[in-house]
């Protein structure tokens, strides 16, 4: 019997270019993209981020904006999980070398670390504190943050629960006092508020303490 054996092609591979294949250039791209994003949404607002103005910003065609991102909603979406995701970085960082301490002194530390990063990159601070209005994007991902803000201090607070606590209701003054948090930042950040970092924060802390009472055992 003749078999007939058939050449087989070699499979293509991806050649790099520059020393980089095409995965790495195109994540390399994709970032340059992000940073241009982010750079005019800190400078002009989020209306500021299109894909003609990301591109002409990253220097790069529109045909490589749409490699990785579907439309503008899409960076959007992408730089806004970028900042949420340093945002619940610098809480717990700021937090976890209090974990043995009382809620007030974890809660104190979050909300200086918070304060000093408006204080020191009111650009970024504009993509979390900034004006989303128009937009029910910005505005969901801005109640998705608050909410992981939310689910991080309820589970912090187990150990110094009082015998009447009531989840529902510790639930209802984290969401009332982190929403006004944030309006309260982006006041002061816009010079509506006039105070020190110090002086913000320790007025926020009193507030916390008429908050939280009979709730938590938290001094």
């Amino acid at each position: 019997m003749n078999v007939k054996i058939f050449p087989v092609a070699p499979a293509k591979t991806k050649r790099p270019y520059g020393g980089k294949s095409a995965d790495e250039r195109r994540a390399g791209r994709r970032a340059v993209l992000l940073e241009a994003a982010r750079a005019l949404w800190c400078e002009s607002g989020w209306t500021a981020v299109t894909v003609r103005g990301v591109c002409a910003r990253a220097a790069l065609a529109d045909r490589y904006f749409y490699e990785s991102f579907a439309d503008r909603s899409a960076i959007l979406v992408a730089v806004g999980d970028e900042v949420r995701g340093e945002a619940m970085t610098l809480i717990l960082e700021a937090v976890e070398p209090h974990l043995h301490d009382s809620p007030r002194v974890q809660l104190e530390a979050a909300v200086t670390a918070v304060v000093e990063f408006v204080a020191t990159d009111p650009g970024s601070t504009q993509i979390f504190f900034g004006d989303h209005g128009g937009s029910e994007l910005l505005e969901s991902l801005r109640r998705t943050m608050i909410a992981s803000v939310v689910d991080v201090f309820l589970a912090f607070s187990d150990d110094y629960r009082e015998p009447g606590f009531d989840e529902r209701d510790f639930r209802i003054a984290l969401l009332v006092g982190i929403g006004g948090f944030v309006e309260t930042v982006g006041a002061w950040r816009s010079g509506a508020i006039d105070a020190t970092a110090a002086e913000l924060v320790a007025s926020l802390m009193r507030l916390a303490d008429r908050m939280v009472v009979g709730q938590l055992r938290f001094t």
